[in-house]
């Protein structure tokens, strides 16, 4: 589901007054609300394990990157050799590739951290930070082969 489609459900629901949510496995209180006021909870040592996680990533892209330096290490001069140059191209767009990919790690991270430490973010709030970290770390266009034409 879209974010836009989500915002669209939470309007719907907005107007048409909501029906209490009911679990299959949990029988309905009494009272007809579903839950009493205070019994949501959500755990906050999971959302910093997320975070944590998502972070720790980086030190897994890290340890690639410099697999990647040491790989490239000794190629030399590259004029007059099409396929070296090719390679440092390569080399270069991946080495980007996979810096943008451990910062979005970082970024992403410690937005979960923070959204469990607070619990106060609002579902906008939330949205706007996924975006800036989008807007920052966008996505290469996918590339593949040239059919020219056939």
């Amino acid at each position: 589901m879209t974010w836009d489609e989500w915002e669209q459900s939470k309007a719907r629901t907005a107007t048409s007054g909501s029906a209490p949510m009911r679990l299959n496995h949990v029988p309905m209180d009494p009272g007809g609300g579903g839950t009493a006021a205070g019994d949501l909870k959500s755990d906050k040592k999971v959302w910093a394990k997320a975070g944590e996680a998502v972070k720790g990533l980086r030190d897994d892209i890290g340890k690639a990157l410099g697999k990647l330096d040491d790989g490239q290490s000794g190629l030399g001069d590259t004029s007059g050799v099409r396929s070296a140059a090719a390679q440092q191209e390569l080399y270069a767009s991946w080495k980007k590739y996979l810096g943008d990919v451990k910062g979005r790690c970082g970024a992403l991270g410690a937005l979960l951290e923070r959204s469990g430490h607070d619990l106060a973010l609002s579902d906008a709030e939330v949205k706007a930070e996924l975006d800036r970290i989008s807007a920052k770390y966008h996505d290469t266009e996918a590339v593949g082969g040239d059919t020219k034409g056939r």
